[in-house]
C-alpha cells in the first residue's frame, strides 16, 4: 500500500490513508495506519487496536470499521502491536497507552483535536484496549516515555469494544475444554503463566474491586463465538455497571467471532451502532 491514499466510503464520503510510525526504537518502528476525512477540519480522535489472540493481526485488520468511522467525522489511528512469543505481557498494553499518549501530543498533524480520544478494540486487542483505559497511570504500561516536552495521560473518552478477551484466563480454559489448541498455546506464549492472566485480567480487576478508571463503553458480541465465553462478557457488564460505569452490549444472533470485519448486512448494523455511538460520545463533550 502506498504511503497515501484515497477510498471512498459506501455513502461517497473520502477518507485518506495515511502509513505513519508512532514508536522508534533503534532498528524496529512501530507502524501506524491513520484513516483522515477527506476535507478540512479539526475531527475527534480514535485509537484502533487489532486482534490476534496476542501473537498475529495488523494494524489494517479492523481497515473496513476504520473507513465508516473515518467518513462520519473520526480521525481512527489504527496501531500495530508487539506479539508474542517475542513480547510479553504487558507489552501489547504499553503498546496501547504509548499510542495513546502519542496520538494526543502529535494528533494535530492529522487533523485530529488530541485531547478528546476514543477507542476501538477487537479481540485481543479489546482487551488491552481495557486494561490501558482502566489503569491509565499504571507505571508498567507506563513503560515508554515520551519527549520531556510532550506530557500527556493515556485516558479515554469512551470504548468501543468488539469480541473482546475481557476474561483471559476463562479464556484459556475455555481454549482447553474445547480442544483450541492455538488459542492455547496464544496465551500461554503471552502470559507465560496463570498468575498473570489473573493480574492483567479486566473481569477480574473489576470483581476484586480495584481503584479503576471506567470511561463509557459499548461492546459487540456476536452469539455465535466459539472464541470466547460468553458468560464472561455478561459478569463483565455486570461488574462494569455496578462499579459505576456506564455500558452498553450490542448481542448479535449467530454471529461468530470476528463477524464485523467481513462484508454482511449484520456488518453493517453492528458498524452503524459502533459510528452511532462515537458520534453520541463525541456530541457529549462538543
Amino acid at each position: 500500500m502506498p504511503e497515501q491514499c484515497v477510498f471512498e466510503s459506501k455513502w461517497g464520503n473520502k477518507v485518506r490513508v495515511i502509513d505513519a510510525t508512532y514508536r522508534q526504537a533503534g532498528r524496529c518502528s512501530w507502524p501506524v495506519r491513520v484513516y483522515m476525512p477527506e476535507k478540512p477540519g479539526m475531527f475527534p480522535a480514535l485509537l484502533d487496536v487489532h486482534g490476534g489472540a496476542w501473537s498475529s493481526g495488523s494494524c489494517s485488520d479492523n481497515e473496513s470499521i476504520d473507513i465508516s468511522l473515518a467518513a462520519s467525522g473520526i480521525v481512527v489511528f489504527a496501531i500495530e502491536c508487539r506479539k508474542a512469543p517475542d513480547y510479553t505481557y504487558p507489552a501489547q498494553v504499553a503498546d496501547i497507552n504509548y499510542a495513546a499518549r502519542w496520538i494526543k501530543t502529535h494528533g494535530k498533524d492529522y487533523n485530529a483535536e488530541p485531547q478528546f480520544l476514543g477507542g476501538l478494540g477487537t479481540s485481543s486487542g479489546g482487551h488491552g484496549l481495557f486494561l490501558c483505559a482502566m489503569r491509565p497511570d499504571d507505571e508498567r504500561y507506563n513503560e515508554f516515555k515520551l519527549k520531556a516536552k510532550e506530557r500527556a495521560i493515556a485516558n479515554f473518552s469512551y470504548l468501543i469494544a468488539a469480541w473482546p478477551v475481557l476474561d483471559p484466563l476463562g479464556r484459556y480454559l475455555f481454549a482447553q475444554e474445547n480442544n483450541r489448541d492455538f488459542l492455547v498455546r496464544a496465551t500461554n506464549s503471552y502470559f507465560l503463566h496463570h498468575n498473570a492472566m489473573i493480574e492483567g485480567n479486566p473481569l477480574l480487576a473489576l470483581e476484586r474491586e480495584e481503584q479503576l478508571v471506567l470511561p463509557p463503553a459499548l461492546i459487540i458480541q456476536g452469539t455465535a463465538d466459539g472464541n470466547l465465553p460468553l458468560d464472561s462478557l455478561n459478569r463483565f457488564a455486570t461488574a462494569y455497571h455496578a462499579a459505576g460505569g456506564d455500558i452498553e452490549v450490542e448481542w448479535f444472533d449467530d454471529m461468530p467471532h470476528g463477524f464485523a470485519c467481513k462484508p454482511g448486512t449484520e456488518s453493517d448494523r453492528a458498524v452503524e451502532i459502533m459510528t452511532s455511538y462515537a458520534i453520541r460520545q463525541i456530541t457529549k463533550y462538543q
